[in-house]
């Protein structure tokens, strides 16, 4: 009831009842109190999602390279096959436990449809969970010479099994587990990382008392964070102004001090770190950016626009994102305006997406327009600004192209591509870094050979992966890493921008409304993500929701919850994202 109401009963009541009433009142506030309590004696928990996963074998047929959406382990002779064995091999990138952490404990969980007379042992192994089918024989000699039984189920139960691996882990770092089985002579399968449902994927389900200092933690026996990615650059270093994310400048909005979070800590520059390229490929780590939109009623300060998600997540923004049109006048078309020099002199990096239309009145170029030489004019001028700054900005001209059959084929996208790049060639303007960017859509798979303007016209190849979920009609949940990795891999198996380095140019995802917690545990298992795929140096979220239409199931805004934004901001936090590069502008 509310306290008017209860005031109002105890008036009315004798003394021995106002007595009783008022001692039980009391007893519900303390034990409301105790409750709201708990959360802060209890321990913390970190859930982390498998980064990869395999089934080793030596059974031929199994080795069709194929995805799997189950894993499968089975004792030596299974199934009256004596080669027929099968280890389930699982990978996890684990960040986030926090230096001084104490009494760590780590749970390996995989899920089973059924109750099963099998015992199930869990051991670290040298396999690679990344390769489609290993052999068993390689991890069995592999477990015979180097690993210990860290746990047994004995008994599998439908539902999450659970192995203790506390013994295995010993700091943040990358770890494989190969889970062996014995008793029944028949497969056991499980729910792979591929698998429709993320709610029954494998997982660590790491915990620890909350009196750990925040930062990152890697004792002697754990392979370090840093290590899950090389740090050799894709070019050879030098020193060329650069942004942080830390030291304020006079001539930009001050950000505010960076929270305190499990991954965050004092930067560590590592070996190597602490230097950019002349392409803005940084050392060591990735840039961490945003585009946040402005409108025409804020009179397009889209400073202001940034500063305030600056301000709520706690830290600068290495790179800000925005988007011009081929007007060359206003702030649409005639960049960099006011504001976004401001913010380079304030030590960020600016990445300019230059579409070929005119947004005020909704006119759409084509590709043979701009090749024909009839905006040469527009393409000099813009040159020549990017030129006066004085320094690199990333550019990228037609970004998705593949979406837009308006303006042409994909042959005119690559000859308009050129043309721009030859004009501001010509211009001088060799300051200029161009990100090609694309979907990475698999239905577009066939095109993107065709779309690429070739190697001497591209400096970054980038591309928007995201989590839509709900909002485009989908029930699949991706994880951070599903997202980032099917493009990836296409253009490692296809040699489309070899050795270049790689953007995700737009990044995002939407909520569960069945899962309240499911949008920030996403942003706290992104930075893992971006380690397994090193050569992506860049991500840019888009913080609008006008990429899609808002709806009750829909809103890929990163800070539409307080949930959300935890989760956004401590993975801003993430050393990986976070460059010991000073500003120099």
């Amino acid at each position: 009831m509310s306290s008017h109401r209860l005031i109002d009963a105890i008036g009315r009541t004798g003394s021995v009842r106002r007595r009783v009433i008022v001692g039980g009142a009391c007893l519900v506030l303390l034990a409301g109190m105790a409750v709201t309590a708990l959360p802060l004696i209890a321990d913390d928990e970190i859930v982390v999602m498998s980064a990869a996963d395999t089934t080793a074998t030596d059974v031929p047929q199994d080795g069709d390279n194929a995805v799997k959406t189950t894993l499968a382990t089975c004792p030596i002779r299974c199934e009256r096959n004596p080669r027929g064995a099968r280890d389930a091999v699982v990978e996890f990138v684990v960040d986030g436990i926090p230096v001084g952490a104490r009494d760590v404990r780590v749970r390996l969980q995989l899920y089973s449809w059924q109750d099963l007379d099998a015992q199930v042992s869990a051991h670290l192994t040298t396999l690679d969970a990344r390769q489609p089918r290993p052999a068993l024989t390689e991890g069995a000699a592999a477990l015979a010479a180097t690993a210990e039984t860290l746990a047994t189920v004995v008994g599998v139960r439908k539902g999450y099994n659970e192995w203790d691996v506390s013994g295995g882990v010993t700091g943040n770092g990358t770890y494989t587990f190969a889970l062996r089985q014995a008793g029944l002579s028949s497969r056991v399968y499980w729910p792979s990382r591929e698998y429709r449902d993320p709610s029954i994927r494998p997982r660590l389900l790491i915990t620890y008392p909350t009196t750990g200092e925040p930062g990152r933690s890697g004792p002697p026996g754990g392979t370090p964070i840093a290590s899950a990615a090389p740090t050799t650059p894709a070019e050879a270093p030098t020193t060329v102004p650069a942004p942080t994310t830390s030291a304020a400048s006079p001539s930009g909005p001050a950000s505010p001090p960076a929270p305190a979070s499990p991954s965050a800590g004092p930067p560590d520059p590592g070996v190597g770190c602490g230097r950019v390229s002349g392409l803005l490929v940084p050392s060591c780590g990735a840039w961490w950016g945003m585009y946040s939109p402005t409108s025409a009623a804020r009179g397009w300060d889209h400073g202001a626009a940034v500063a305030e998600v600056e301000a709520q997540v706690g830290r600068r923004f290495d790179i800000v994102h925005r988007y011009h049109d081929f007007s060359n006048a206003g702030s649409n078309g005639a960049f960099p305006d006011e504001f976004e020099r401001a913010q380079m002199r304030g030590g960020r990096l600016m990445f300019f997406a230059w579409e070929s239309r005119v947004f005020s009145n909704g006119t759409t170029l084509s590709w043979r327009d701009v090749y024909s030489g009839r905006y040469d004019d527009v393409i000099d001028d813009v040159a020549g600004r990017i030129k006066a700054t004085g320094v690199p900005v990333f550019i990228g001209f037609d970004h998705e192209p593949e979406d837009e059959p308006a303006k042409g084929s994909d042959a005119d996208f690559v000859r308009a591509w050129q043309h721009v790049h030859h004009r501001f060639a010509k211009a001088g303007a060799d300051n200029a870094v161009w990100v090609w960017v694309m979907m990475g859509w698999s239905g577009h798979y066939d095109r993107y050979a065709g779309l690429y303007p070739g190697d001497a016209y591209v400096d970054w190849v980038g591309y928007d992966p995201y989590n839509f979920y709900a909002c485009n009609g989908g029930k699949t949940w991706k994880d951070p890493h599903t997202t980032v990795g099917g493009f990836y891999r296409w253009l490692d198996e296809h040699g489309i921008g070899a050795g270049k380095p790689r953007m995700l140019a737009e990044f995002g995802t939407n909520f569960d409304t069945e899962d309240p917690a499911a949008k920030r545990r996403w942003f706290e298992q992104f930075p893992a993500a971006v380690k397994a795929h090193p050569k992506v140096k860049a991500v840019v979220y888009f913080n609008s929701a006008g990429s899609t239409t808002t709806s009750a199931t829909c809103d890929m805004t990163m800070n539409h919850t307080p949930s959300a934004l935890t989760g956004f901001t401590r993975a801003g936090n993430d050393l990986y994202f976070n460059q010991p590069v000073p500003v120099n502008r």
